[in-house]
């Protein structure tokens, strides 16, 4: 499996079948990255979601990519850095739910963001070290997987999860 990390835009990750979506509860239109995925999706998305809400505190669910180029998008819900007590443990959780949702529908490309550290509030340092030992982790697993791209705002935070993936690699 190989892992990437870019400076982009998920929405225009046109070359993978599936993008991530960092998701609030109620699974609709918000800042950053998913209202981004909402903009770019249509209407149809926000519809489609509404009987699954509230998604429940690190689960994962996949939807139709509709208007964007992606055939699918995997909503996930991690937790708040701030307001939660287990932040770290629900961050890792959130993570397998959507890797093992792209297992189960034999997903072979994914983009995701640099899940929580927006709105979420997570440092991306922290969001680094999780996402990277999760990942590292999965890919001793049986999975279909071959590419994820992980894709971030600027160069400090891709040195940050391109240096916590280098580490995942070199202590397993």
């Amino acid at each position: 499996m190989k892992i990437e990390v870019v400076i982009g835009n998920i929405v225009k990750q046109t070359d993978v079948e599936a993008i991530v979506n960092s998701a609030n509860a109620n699974l609709r239109l918000g800042p950053g990255v998913a209202g981004a995925i909402h903009m770019a999706a249509g209407k149809k998305l926000e519809e489609y979601c509404q009987p699954f809400a509230p998604l429940e505190l690190g689960a994962a669910l996949i939807t139709p990519g509709f208007d964007l180029p992606n055939k699918w998008v995997i909503h996930v819900r991690s937790a708040h850095y701030i307001n939660n007590t287990e932040p770290e443990r629900y961050m890792a959780f959130a993570i397998f739910s959507m890797l093992n949702v792209a297992r189960e529908n034999k997903i072979k490309t994914l983009a995701m963001p640099a899940i929580g550290t927006g709105m979420f509030k997570f440092p991306a340092v922290l969001a680094a070290r999780i996402t990277a030992k999760c990942l590292q982790e999965f890919a001793k697993g049986e999975h279909d997987i071959e590419l994820i791209r992980i894709c971030v705002v600027n160069e400090e935070i891709r040195k940050l999860f391109e240096s916590a993936l280098e580490l995942e690699r070199t202590s397993c």
